[in-house]
């Protein structure tokens, strides 16, 4: 594992040390991995939705309402029993 130091703004880091306190995180430098993972699993999540919405508008046909109801149904019941069979 390498070192970094990173300085920060003393209300900065008083907020962080109150966090610290109220969130029972052992020490700065745990809270801090903790953001930057946070960060990066919130960048990864982004990254997805951008490239789900790539795809946005791109299909060749268009549904109605009554369309997209009758899938939710459908995709509803196979969920259900795909359930029962697991916890049955």
């Amino acid at each position: 594992m390498d070192a970094i130091t990173v300085r920060f703004q003393d209300n900065v880091l008083k907020r962080i040390d109150e966090s610290i306190a109220e969130h029972n995180f052992n020490s700065r430098t745990e809270f801090i991995r903790e953001a930057v993972r946070d960060k990066l699993a919130t960048l990864s999540k982004e990254d997805l939705i951008n490239e789900f919405l790539k795809f946005r508008g791109k299909a060749k046909k268009s549904t109605t309402y009554e369309d997209n109801l009758k899938t939710k149904e459908i995709v509803g019941k196979e969920l259900m029993e795909e359930l029962e069979k697991q916890f049955s």
